[in-house]
């Protein structure tokens, strides 16, 4: 009996240990009450943005995490219900736990070794920056750092960021969001 009591205590505060670590992702550039500033914006379609990825961090990842992959997206672009890509990168080693400022740069030099950055929705791979239509409400972009359970994902040439993401979304272990906001007035 005692011992079984020490087992459900035991498990208790490994859960109630496990709360306070949860696998977080956070940013120096994007504040989640704010509004992502005009660095990270994109340059073209109107905007006039610097389209610099910002810095991202992420801790407390699950302890099989294999890999990593970081998505971002745009569920509120017009698009008809598929919303829209900004940024899609893959086999970002285990032992990484963050991307630099600037690190989404079109020939992916910044990104860790071994990481591979798909096509976006913009129709080049690297970094997207937000870019609404003019008087939208402003659009929600939602950064997703994936822990995988595999090294590697074996993506084909060429694949569109709507496979990559259904690739990771079947290898995910655990994620980590932080979602920014971004609009243009009329």
């Amino acid at each position: 009996m005692a011992s079984t009591i020490r087992n459900a205590v035991a498990c208790s505060l490994a859960l109630a240990c496990g709360s306070a670590f949860a696998f977080q992702l956070s940013s120096p550039d994007i504040d989640p009450r704010g509004t992502i500033a005009n660095k990270h914006v994109f340059k073209g379609f109107g905007c006039e943005g610097e389209n610099v990825s910002p810095a991202l961090a992420w801790k407390a990842p699950p302890a099989g995490a294999k890999s990593f992959a970081l998505l971002v997206h745009d569920p509120d672009a017009p698009t008809g219900g598929a919303g829209w890509w900004h940024w899609v990168v893959y086999n970002i080693p285990a032992g990484t736990t963050s991307l630099a400022q600037g690190a989404g740069g079109a020939d992916g030099s910044a990104l860790p070794a071994g990481a591979v950055q798909q096509k976006t929705d913009f129709g080049a791979a690297g970094w997207g920056g937000p870019c609404p239509p003019v008087g939208d409400r402003p659009h929600r972009y939602v950064f997703t750092v994936h822990a995988l359970k595999v090294e590697k994902l074996d993506i084909p040439e060429g694949a569109t960021a709507s496979l990559v993401g259904f690739m990771v979304n079947a290898n995910t272990i655990a994620r980590a969001t932080l979602t920014g906001k971004y609009g243009r007035k009329k």
